[in-house]
């Protein structure tokens, strides 16, 4: 899903399949119900930073027209290999990808800005490939108050954490830190969903931003 390595299924920017991962099985379900409510079938859909393809290739299943980016090559082989229908291409998220592939009706790029050293780079170029009106679902680990909690009280907070993740997440992120990132951008905050788990411990955070018209 990242364009920089992620934890959900990737060794720094080794994909071992293109199977779902731990991350896709809650997201997924989300993303397709926040695309048919802002997107109607069969819209065109750009995952940025696509990773192994899977999500990219269930969304083509349940009816959009979906393709994609990764910045692994690794990744974009796995999905090309396992869903040879499927539009993937190599590329980086900080790329003038709007010159290249156009601008789209709706944008997802899941589990991605935790692992960007230029987010603002990142909202830029995400904000180029849409078309006036066009949303963005972003998703990023949920960071809490009561998580966070959590985490300390049971001693996790050094996993979570952990500076020995080769490639790992580099940035965390709030409500409050996403949104303006996004905002600062030129977006327009649409709503808010966490997933996976209950709310307050919740595994991921879904954010729906809107290009203005």
């Amino acid at each position: 899903m990242a364009d920089e390595g992620d934890g959900n299924g990737t060794v720094g920017y080794r994909w071992h399949s293109a199977e779902a991962t731990g991350a896709n099985q809650y997201l997924l379900p989300e993303v397709v119900r926040l695309l048919m409510t802002y997107v109607p079938k069969p819209a065109r859909v750009f995952d940025l930073g696509c990773g192994n393809g899977y999500i990219t290739q269930a969304l083509c299943k349940e009816g959009w027209v979906a393709s994609g980016v990764d910045g692994s090559a690794e990744g974009v082989a796995q999905a090309r290999g396992a869903y040879p229908d499927v539009e993937v291409h190599v590329a980086s998220v900080y790329d003038d990808l709007a010159k290249r592939f156009g601008r789209f009706p709706a944008i997802i790029s899941l589990e991605v800005v935790e692992d960007l050293y230029d987010p603002r780079r990142y909202a830029a170029r995400m904000l180029d490939l849409l078309e006036p009106g066009g949303v963005a679902i972003i998703s990023t680990p949920f960071h809490g108050y009561w998580k966070n909690l959590a985490m300390a009280v049971t001693g996790r907070m050094d996993r979570h954490f952990t500076a020995l993740w080769d490639h790992g997440h580099i940035k965390f992120w709030s409500y409050k830190t996403l949104g303006f990132l996004l905002v600062e951008a030129g977006f327009e905050i649409v709503t808010w969903r966490r997933v996976g788990r209950v709310r307050a411990l919740a595994k991921s955070m879904i954010v729906v931003a809107r290009r203005p018209k």
